[in-house]
């Protein structure tokens, strides 16, 4: 089955055809009435995507000192890194710092319960997934979005750092997003931590040997943006120590 928007051309003669992935609302109605959307569909899919921004940079307005954490969805409460996000969440929460995360399980559910057994505020931006996401129980204030990208920019507009703990590929891709906005000069420079040696050690060493020293595809400054750390009290003292002169 072709699971693809077609629209219909403008005149007999006009072999002009728009194809964009269908939503998974979409695609069940396709696979259970045979519905194909057709080009106005494509112009109200425009409409929520520009919703999407307007009502999370809303949401973000009414935020302050940010600082966002990322990480796996699968980790479990038992295992060390959800103990340290919990204790870096609680950290940044006392020091009167907003924890935002990705609103879901593991590393993100671990970060929203320091700060929210802390007082302090805890934040979710969350994505409607398959499976392993939902909202976890301690985001105080919540947003949930239907497409990545619209809640990545969310998610990359406004903290004041960026810690990111052992993760798969969604984790991975939000760092080298920021990472990429910060050297190309489109974000303002922010700390960007990694909490994990073991995990991100060998990593930073390929890129290091590969990207920098063999194909010379990045500078050496482009490594110097990120810091490895190994617990949560390391992770909170660069963000205090970098944030001080702003905030403090």
């Amino acid at each position: 089955m072709d699971l693809f928007k077609q629209g219909k051309p403008k005149d007999k003669g006009d072999d002009l055809i728009c194809r964009v992935p269908l939503t998974e609302d979409e695609r069940r109605q396709v696979e259970k009435y045979g519905y194909v959307p057709r080009m106005s569909d494509i112009t109200w899919r425009i409409f929520r995507i520009m919703s999407e921004f307007v009502e999370g940079f809303q949401f973000l307005s009414q935020l302050s000192k940010e600082v966002t954490i990322l990480g796996s969805a699968r980790t479990p409460a038992d295992e060390k890194w959800y103990q340290e996000a919990e204790r870096l969440g609680r950290l940044l929460a006392e020091g009167g710092f907003t924890v935002v995360t990705g609103g879901g399980p593991g590393i993100m559910e671990a970060a929203n319960k320091g700060a929210h057994e802390a007082g302090g505020n805890s934040i979710g931006i969350n994505i409607q997934l398959p499976r392993e996401q939902r909202t976890n129980p301690y985001v105080n204030f919540s947003r949930g979005f239907h497409y990545f990208f619209t809640r990545k920019v969310i998610l990359a507009a406004s903290a004041q750092a960026y810690i990111y703990f052992p993760g798969g590929f969604g984790t991975l891709d939000e760092l080298f997003e920021i990472v990429t906005l910060i050297q190309t000069k489109k974000s303002e420079p922010v700390p960007i931590v990694l909490v994990g040696k073991d995990y991100w050690s060998g990593l930073f060493a390929r890129i290091e040997e590969t990207l920098l020293k063999e194909h010379k595809t990045i500078s050496l400054e482009n490594l110097s943006l990120m810091t490895i750390v190994d617990s949560a009290e390391e992770a909170y003292g660069l963000i205090q120590n970098s944030t001080e002169r702003t905030f403090f």
